[in-house]
């Protein structure tokens, strides 16, 4: 028994991506301990890393989405470490963390599972530079404008929420009510 998982190799598992059952989207940004453990393992083996560095490579993975914390991070590496899925040597002041072959063979049964937590670190990370980019420049409006412009968002997120899960019939309707007010929008 580890000091960072108890009985179970990775963490207590059994969450889904981000800490839910086979949610790929919860509210929280965060993966849960095995989740991660199985990142970083996928990470180590395209290259040997710094904690940090795992860091940034997980950020950019995510286009900023999930940004682990050195109180995450470190803890995950030092279990790895612990269960000999990774090995780490003095690098300047620095520890620098390469996959061992008992970690290989791990991440060989999990490569799955790995991938597709990776998958959606980034979908989720292009989804989110998707919502980002569309709402820029709504400040830039005047005052009023920008509150009318949000309830009118508001609005029509609920608009669409409510009729979730139509057949195909409605959602093309939809579709082309949206198309015509782009249209509109852009004077076209």
């Amino acid at each position: 028994m580890g000091r960072h998982g108890g009985r179970h190799r990775f963490g207590r598992g059994g969450h889904g991506f981000f800490g839910r059952g086979g949610d790929e989207f919860p509210g929280a940004r965060r993966l849960s301990s095995q989740d991660l453990q199985l990142v970083i393992l996928a990470l180590l083996a395209d290259k040997p890393a710094h904690g940090y560095e795992l860091i940034k490579i997980i950020e950019e993975r995510s286009e900023g989405f999930y940004t682990p914390s050195p109180g995450v991070i470190y803890p995950a590496l030092t279990y790895l470490e612990e269960v000999g899925h990774a090995s780490v040597a003095q690098d300047g002041g620095r520890k620098l963390y390469s996959i061992t072959s008992q970690g290989e063979a791990y991440l060989a049964e999990q490569r799955g599972t790995a991938d597709a937590i990776l998958q959606a670190l980034s979908r989720i990370g292009r989804r989110m530079d998707e919502v980002r980019e569309a709402f820029a420049g709504v400040s830039d409006l005047d005052a009023d404008a920008s509150d009318e412009l949000h309830r009118a968002r508001h609005n029509l997120k609920r608009a669409l929420r409510s009729r979730h899960g139509s057949d195909s019939a409605e959602a093309r309707r939809i579709a082309a009510i949206l198309d015509r007010a782009v249209a509109e929008i852009l004077g076209k």
